[in-house]
């Protein structure tokens, strides 16, 4: 059995839903990063960089990265509705939009979420936050671009494991979650379709309310 180590709304979610669309065994084991858990030893000893999701194979590796989690359980589990082969035509379409994904947005929308973290000085958070939103709208938009011609899912017709990643980062959004689709239809396009599923739809609503509610708190 597989030990996925997350919860409480962190990019744990995307490994979890591909475990749950591909039917497979795990134990959740929830990490608060609120309260700091993934900095303490006794989480450093799973995963020393620090990080959720983290996942403890039956083979006894440990894997981190969402991103790699995904495809690693797709590629090993041979669920090809979720991952294409590596034989298949479509599969360097798939790699290379997850990749950049990955690679290119996702550096952004964190520095968007912690601009303190890249500020020399308090009176630049904001500044700090402000461009960062703007550059990972930018780079989104290459996405939105290729959904718009090409989607409704990143593989046209066909659902992957890429729609939950994206769907994922989608539902975090800047103020409120989901707002950043708020002026990429193909992308809320896409969103609405996973949130459709009878697996994924769920987990991605409660991923949404828990967010709302942190953000409200804060406020």
């Amino acid at each position: 059995m597989y030990i996925l180590y997350g919860g409480n709304a962190t990019r744990a979610l995307g490994p979890q839903m591909v475990l749950e669309e591909g039917g497979l065994p795990y134990e959740l084991r929830d990490v608060d990063i609120r309260a700091g858990e993934h900095r303490r030893q006794a989480f450093l000893e799973v995963n020393p960089a620090g990080y959720v999701p983290a996942l403890a194979t039956p083979q006894g590796d440990v894997l981190h990265e969402a991103a790699a989690i995904m495809l690693y359980l797709a590629d090993r589990h041979g669920l090809t509705d979720l991952a294409p082969a590596i034989d298949d035509p479509r599969r360097g379409v798939f790699l290379g939009k997850l990749f950049y994904f990955t690679n290119d947005v996702q550096p952004s929308l964190k520095r968007a979420y912690y601009p303190r973290r890249y500020a020399l000085r308090d009176a630049d958070v904001d500044a700090v936050g402000a461009q960062s939103e703007a550059m990972a709208l930018e780079r989104w938009r290459v996405l939105e671009d290729w959904l718009a011609g090409n989607g409704p899912y990143h593989l046209g017709e066909r659902f992957s494991l890429l729609d939950l990643h994206m769907s994922m980062w989608a539902a975090y959004g800047f103020r409120q979650p989901g707002d950043l689709l708020d002026d990429l239809p193909a992308s809320r396009r896409l969103f609405d379709l996973v949130r459709a599923r009878p697996v994924s739809g769920p987990m991605l609503q409660t991923l949404m309310e828990t967010i709302g509610t942190w953000r409200a708190r804060r406020s």
